[in-house]
């Protein structure tokens, strides 16, 4: 948890409850499912406060989109503020939870919704630019807080 909160009173949402699954979630060719990769993301703490993604409505079912025929993944967050210093912090945990769960053809976008953020150029541009994301996790601050945020008890 960093000091000085920037947004001290988080609007906090209850949680939605999960989908029962019976299928294998890849059995079908290697589709992806929009739901199955929100029910996978939704838990991660946010870095500033005890409630997850989901509860502080940074993420929503809406926000993940597939393209099987392209082999194209894009999320999209929105930080709870516009001036969002952890909005890296969240893309990059996302990007790390999302790193082994996908088959290799796939590529994964990770952006901040359009105008939820005042340097949304240039978060987007570091989410998704590979050696920006390798070297932030090479960062042993950063890789700790990533995963704090992954591994968290606290919801």
């Amino acid at each position: 948890m960093t000091l000085g909160l920037i947004n001290a009173n988080p609007v906090v949402h209850a949680k939605k409850e999960r989908v029962a699954r019976t299928e294998d979630p890849h059995a079908d060719d290697d589709a992806v499912d929009p739901l199955e990769i929100y029910d996978f993301v939704r838990d991660i703490r946010d870095p500033e406060h005890p409630y997850s993604l989901e509860q502080l409505s940074v993420l929503s079912e809406e926000s993940i989109t597939v393209d099987d025929k392209l082999g194209r993944i894009l999320i999209t967050f929105t930080p709870t503020i516009q001036h969002c210093s952890m909005a890296t912090v969240i893309g990059l945990c996302l990007r790390v939870k999302l790193k082994h769960y996908f088959p290799p053809h796939y590529k994964v976008d990770i952006k901040v919704s359009p105008g939820s953020h005042a340097n949304e150029d240039s978060v987007n541009k570091q989410l998704n630019d590979k050696e920006r994301v390798a070297a932030a996790l090479e960062n042993p601050n950063i890789c700790q807080l990533v995963d704090e945020c992954l591994y968290s008890n606290e919801l």
